[in-house]
């Protein structure tokens, strides 16, 4: 065991951990303020909720046993035969430092879905949904690509989560809003964020916490972490910067909120790239999701007409998408992995979109399944009325601002 490592990880998972509540403030500051407190919500009850799924399932199914590339096996359910001093095969740092690491990432998946229902979905079916959700389609898909499964053995590359956390919770996302339906007015009524000064500091703390995120998943403190601190850094400020730009060049003046998710944007597209290209590289994909995930909330907005309430898809979604093919582009076996198209292994892109694709098939048919099997339990959303009023005080009987 060696202890340098050990702490970073364990410092590490506190960073993975702060993203949640920083989500929560994200979010909360784009809705109306009747309903701050039910999207904060999202977030830290998330928190609290698969932290327990993890340890009782979660861990055993995403990295138990492999059972035919598919699942894993129930050998860690209640986080059973793993002692204290056990070493992670391959590393230097206990298992339980990974069962935590890991269960962060578990957290924070559910928890970007949330903002596609934001302002219309009942607490009850956000509840059953997230633990549904994480136990059958996070779980399997952590397992394919990092547990051993089938994704792992054809050669696919995340470093820290473009695929299992980024196109999972995106394409879940839109599935979501497209059964739930938009809100109230959606399309006539302009809604504008009640705090942008909340979601700036969210996005910060976002930023911050994604060192843990990226740099963290090298699993030691080596020079393939502070690489990744480097480029993950690099990606976030040229999303910013790219965001930011197009949205002055279309509406004639640097938008705060648009640096703000263009951060986020350039961040989920480096996390499957961090430990595999060089920070050349990672201007590019910055750029590249700044500019994509920019003109994807336009499109989805103004064409696919869907209410996708905090553009989970057009950023998480999309950004990650970019980021997973990308890696298939610039990825260096130099750095780390193997090389991409860029650098003569054409084969790297093929898998890499494989990845993509049957990442993205089998969570929007699983989130169907989900969404159709918990509306025939309980309603999905609550009733106009209530919606009307805000889910600060109609789900939960408080409000955020005594105005």
């Amino acid at each position: 065991m060696n202890s340098g490592d050990t702490a970073w990880i364990l410092i590490a998972s506190s960073l993975v951990m702060l993203m949640t509540p920083a989500l929560g403030f994200f979010y909360g500051g784009l809705v109306n303020r009747k309903n701050v407190l039910s999207t904060i919500m999202h977030s830290f009850f998330t928190l609290a909720l698969i932290s327990v799924m993890w340890v009782l399932w979660g861990y055993s199914l995403a990295f138990g046993p492999d059972k035919g590339g598919i699942i894993g096996g129930l050998d860690f359910v209640g986080l059973r035969n793993i002692a204290p001093d056990d070493i992670l095969a391959g590393y230097e740092i206990p298992v339980m430092a990974f069962v935590g690491f890991q269960m962060m990432f578990a957290v924070i998946t559910p928890a970007l879905i949330t903002g596609a229902f934001a302002e219309r979905k009942r607490f009850k079916a956000f509840v059953i949904f997230s633990l549904a959700w994480s136990t059958l389609v996070y779980a399997p898909v952590a397992h394919w690509v990092w547990g051993g499964g089938w994704l792992f053995e054809f050669g696919a590359l995340d470093f820290a989560g473009g695929t299992v956390i980024h196109v999972t919770s995106g394409i879940a996302a839109i599935v979501a809003a497209r059964m739930l339906g938009p809100r109230v007015g959606f399309g006539s009524k302009h809604a504008d964020p009640h705090d942008l000064t909340m979601t700036v500091l969210g996005a910060g703390l976002l930023w911050f916490g994604w060192f843990g995120f990226n740099a963290g998943s090298a699993l030691a403190a080596n020079g393939l972490a502070a690489h990744a601190f480097v480029v993950t850094n690099t990606a976030a400020a040229m999303g910013a910067m790219t965001w930011m730009t197009v949205s002055w060049i279309r509406h004639g003046r640097p938008s705060v909120l648009g640096a703000a998710v263009g951060a986020v944007a350039g961040l989920v597209g480096i996390t499957p790239a961090a430990g595999f290209v060089s920070a050349s590289s990672a201007i590019i994909i910055g750029f590249g999701a700044g500019l994509l995930c920019f003109f994807a909330v336009d499109l989805l907005k103004k064409v696919a007409k869907t209410d996708d309430a905090l553009d989970v898809f057009a950023v998480h979604g999309v950004g990650g998408m970019w980021g997973a093919l990308a890696t298939g582009l610039f990825a260096e076996e130099a750095i780390g992995g193997t090389n991409g198209l860029f650098f003569g292994n054409a084969e790297q892109l093929w898998i890499q979109t494989v990845a993509v694709v049957s990442v993205a098939a089998f969570a929007a048919v699983m989130t169907m399944i989900i969404l159709k099997a918990i509306s025939l339990v309980t309603a999905l959303r609550v009733p106009e009325d209530e919606e009307a009023l805000g889910l600060d005080s109609s789900q939960h009987g408080e409000l955020a601002y005594q105005l």
